[in-house]
């Protein structure tokens, strides 16, 4: 674990004790350290990547990226106090000579990390421990990705689909693939992975109100830019945003593209104010028909920034 994963283990976990319960209610929330004006405590990367212009092993165009830099995602699943668990996007910085697609690959095989696996809830992946990536090759919009036989062992068919569709979902966070083939040890297509597979293929793995940016974990711009499908009643949810002590900045009602029986994307934007940099907490819920209660919560740790 380096330093900065050590100060932010640290932070939570005093965040944690200090807290006794959840800020989050049923879901449980993720603790959060102290709202600070220093330096002590590293800004997560934002995502000015990802870029992938050809086949693996040609240089990344990773254009804006801080530092020399690429940031690349990695969908691990986010898990829940009330049946609401699902896929969740995290976020990994490499030197910008690094195949982009095969650095994303990896961090997914490695797993969660750090705080990723210490949050209330916690994360964790459906991918077998011991699967290594062989490789990596795109021609036409379709990636075929060559993992170990080990992908494959274990599991019930819901841990399968899990797997697969966190190999989907990472590799189509590049712009230029949109569906995934699979091989394993250099054989391929599979025939339980037949044709191309796609996002839409794997809706059924989403919590309810699927936040795809910002990342778990990552920059949360002011105005902040939140976006991400929902399968909600009547297509309306809402989105707060929370300090470290618990303070909700704002509430607001949101609404996706489609609902009640049907997913629809949204892409929203909301202000909000905080006097200086630090960590807090993303919400997203849906309201009850039946009662108006809090339903389909999901939190995600966000770094807050002052309005520009």
């Amino acid at each position: 674990m380096n330093r900065h994963q050590r100060l932010v283990a640290t932070l939570l976990t005093i965040g944690l004790v200090a807290g006794c319960a959840p800020t989050g209610g049923d879901l449980g929330g993720v603790a959060t350290p102290a709202v600070t004006a220093g330096a002590s405590i590293p800004a997560p990367s934002g995502e000015p990547t990802p870029d992938a212009t050809g086949p693996e092993g040609s240089a990344p165009i990773a254009s804006g990226s801080p530092g020399g830099s690429v940031t690349v995602r990695a969908y691990f699943f986010l898990g829940s106090f009330t049946g609401n668990s699902g896929l969740a996007p995290v976020l990994r910085d490499h030197p910008q000579t690094v195949a982009v697609g095969a650095a994303a690959m990896n961090d997914l095989l490695a797993g969660p990390q750090g705080t990723e696996i210490e949050s209330r809830p916690a994360m964790y992946t459906d991918i077998p421990a011991g699967t290594r990536f062989l490789g990596l090759t795109i021609s036409a919009g379709v990636a075929t990705v060559n993992l170990s036989k080990e992908f494959e062992a274990g599991g019930d068919s819901a841990s399968f689909r899990g797997r697969t569709a966190q190999v989907v979902y990472t590799l189509t966070q590049f712009p230029t693939i949109h569906g995934v083939q699979f091989e394993l040890d250099g054989v391929g297509p599979k025939t339980l992975f037949i044709g191309s597979l796609g996002r839409a293929d794997y809706t059924d793995v989403l919590p309810a109100i699927f936040v795809d940016r910002p990342a778990w974990g990552g920059v949360l711009g002011n105005p902040a830019r939140i976006t991400g499908l929902a399968n909600v009643f009547e297509a309306t949810f809402r989105i707060a945003i929370v300090d470290a002590s618990g303070t909700v900045l704002v509430d607001r009602q949101a609404m996706a593209s489609c609902g009640t029986g049907c997913w629809g994307t949204f892409d929203t934007t909301i202000p909000y104010h905080v006097a200086a940099s630090g960590w807090g907490t993303l919400r997203v819920y849906d309201l009850s028909a039946k009662d108006g209660s809090r339903e389909h919560l999901t939190e995600h740790p966000v770094w807050l920034t002052p309005g520009g």
